[in-house]
């Protein structure tokens, strides 16, 4: 279909609630999405393409042909949604890498050398299963911490067809392992050690800990000092790792936070598990930078949590999301457990929140390079506009004191970088007092005329003006590229009372903030500084020549090299000035000295007269 195609037949949807699945020409699934109104919900992707982020943009250009399916009520359609994603896993719906599940330690006792092993989830298959725990990495800790506690084998081997073939590991000699490859451990000794990592994993510390003391007691009356030593350092373990709270502290949390931060090309979706008021762990995914912020993370929370099969009591939000009492539903529908989501506006819940934002700003900060950063910035920038990208900037700006030395910078960013080599400067011609729309006015009809020519260094046409000043200074410009039959985007820089740009204005008179993005602030603020500093730097050269050849370059006899010899030698004009005859004839020939001594005195005594 072609693109007017897809946009009749999206103006023809119902406004009724449902799901849409767009396809590629291979009539492969791209992107799956749930709409309040399908028709409302699907024209968007026809319409204002311009305010789409760059990864939408390229989506919608993929679309060959959409389908949808009306769904008789808006949890249906999460429902539908949630499914469709997960059978299809479209390219362009952001979708977690990871989606595995919460993990379980699996135990099957009728092994004779049973094992303890991570897993993704539950079978029946009459093994022992614990957990779930908040990720990966925790569980790991978990089983790390039983195995060394109760010395079990980390290796490869396989028992009992190992056992007694090669020299114990290197866990053995760090007293983290007991050998169970040596000939000497028995078999039912393991198995006693496996029942007491499933006692430890069910949290019946003391059980194991009251069995290992009385051991400990019956080796030492037994006078097996030795035995009766390892058994109190085991002993000691137990006890060291129940003040852990290790299993309660891996379990699934009672609450999670969620976090949102974004940089100008990515975004970071973060989820800090609590249990308990205690921290444990922290999950994240980074993703480019969405078009709805609140959409995102509504769609990455229903994968993370449904995929999972588990949800804590209460979750947390930086911001209030469209599904949020339809994913409680579909929680309690699916999982079997009640969830409250809420949105903290003051006191220690705000601050939780705030922790995981800056985290997930933390993240996606890490892996934004600066290509990124500045694609990204004018990605945002022709958003604010309703403009494509602009590639090329072209900033001016007038510089005078008192109407002297009028002159005027026109500045160039190339991709979102400052390119030198484009820089112009203008020294303003026939205007005698300071009028800076007139200066405006000449500085852009001479820049566009040579555009017109297609003279060098001026044959590259702008995709964006910005001109210092407002709104009268953007129609000045208008003016003058209509007269020249030109056309460009052009835009006023606005300052504030700190003298830096906090809005953008149309020819037209409306303002476009951009003081609250601290990314297009910042970016726009170097452009009007880096303006202005080039204006300024050619104005103060003109006016320090002007003032040096008005003192010294009118004497007879004082060439270019004397004059820098006298600077040099005197400092400034003021003492060459304030000089006697017999210093200046120092350093120069009697008749010049002579000529500079009469120049400035004879000027004292004509203002003395």
């Amino acid at each position: 279909m072609t693109y007017e195609e897809l946009k009749e037949k999206a103006h023809g949807l119902p406004l009724e609630p449902g799901v849409y699945i767009m396809r590629n020409k291979d009539d492969k699934v791209i992107y799956v999405g749930k709409a309040k109104k399908l028709k409302n919900r699907v024209s968007q992707y026809f319409q204002d393409t311009v305010s789409h982020s760059p990864k939408t943009r390229l989506m919608v250009s993929k679309i060959h042909h959409f389908d949808v399916i009306v769904a008789a009520s808006e949890f249906e359609a999460l429902v539908l949604e949630c499914s469709l994603i997960k059978r299809h896993m479209p390219k362009y719906n952001i979708l977690l890498k990871d989606d595995k599940g919460y993990p379980y330690l699996r135990l099957d006792m009728k092994q004779a050398y049973p094992k303890i092993t991570m897993v993704s989830k539950v079978s029946n298959d009459g093994a022992s299963y614990f957990g779930p725990y908040g990720s990966r990495g925790v569980t790991q800790d978990i089983l790390d911490a039983i195995r060394v506690t109760l010395k079990l084998p980390t290796c490869s081997r396989e028992f009992p067809r190992d056992v007694g073939k090669g020299r114990p590991c290197l866990n053995y000699h760090m007293n983290q392992c007991a050998g169970w490859c040596q000939t000497n451990m028995t078999a039912a000794d393991y198995r006693s050690r496996m029942e007491q990592a499933k006692q430890l994993l069910q949290g019946n510390f003391k059980s194991v800990a009251s069995a290992i003391r009385t051991q400990m007691f019956e080796a030492a009356e037994a006078l097996n000092f030795e035995l009766a030593a390892n058994l109190r350092d085991r002993l000691n373990a137990v006890e060291a790792l129940s003040q852990k709270q290790l299993v309660t502290a891996g379990s699934i949390a009672d609450t999670d936070v969620i976090g949102y931060g974004e940089t100008e090309a990515k975004a970071c979706f973060a989820v800090l598990h609590f249990s308990g008021g205690n921290l444990l762990e922290k999950e994240y995914e980074v993703f480019p930078l969405p078009d709805d912020k609140a959409e995102a993370v509504s769609s990455l929370m229903k994968q993370f949590y449904l995929s999972r099969g588990l949800v804590p009591k209460r979750i947390l939000l930086p911001f209030e999301i469209e599904d949020g009492e339809l994913f409680a539903q579909l929680a309690e529908q699916q999982l079997g457990r009640k969830v409250k989501l809420h949105v903290p506006q003051r006191g220690d819940n705000a601050q939780l929140v705030e922790l995981a934002c800056k985290n997930a700003y933390e993240e996606a900060q890490r892996v934004t390079d600066k290509e990124e950063r500045i694609s990204g910035t004018l990605s945002l920038l022709g958003k604010i506009l309703s403009m494509e990208p602009p590639k090329r900037i072209e900033s001016f700006d007038i510089s005078n004191i008192s109407g002297t030395d009028i002159v005027a910078s026109m500045v160039v960013f190339k991709d979102g970088k400052p390119h030198k080599s484009d820089y112009k400067r203008f020294k303003l011609e026939g205007l005698a007092n300071q009028d800076d729309y007139a200066s405006m006015y000449q500085v852009l009809k001479r820049r566009f005329t040579h555009f017109k020519n297609g003279d060098d260094g001026f044959s590259e046409a702008p995709d964006l003006l910005l001109i210092d000043g407002g709104v009268n200074h953007a129609n000045v410009a208008v003016r003058a590229l209509e007269e020249l039959a030109l056309s460009f985007p052009v835009f006023g820089m606005v300052k504030d009372d700190r003298h830096r740009t906090r809005s953008l204005v149309t020819p037209q008179g409306q303002e476009i903030g951009i003081d609250t993005n601290q990314t297009v602030f910042a970016f726009i603020g170097n452009i009007q500084e880096e303006t202005h500093r080039f204006a300024i730097t050619y104005h103060r050269q003109l006016r320090s020549k002007r003032l040096r050849r008005s003192a010294l370059d009118d004497i007879p006899g004082i060439g270019p090299k004397r004059k820098q010899d006298l600077l040099k030698k005197f400092g400034s004009i003021t003492a060459i000035r304030n000089a006697s005859l017999p210093e200046l004839e120092r350093y120069l020939p009697r008749n010049a000295a002579d000529a500079v001594y009469r120049h400035f005195h004879s000027e004292t005594q004509e203002e003395n007269s």
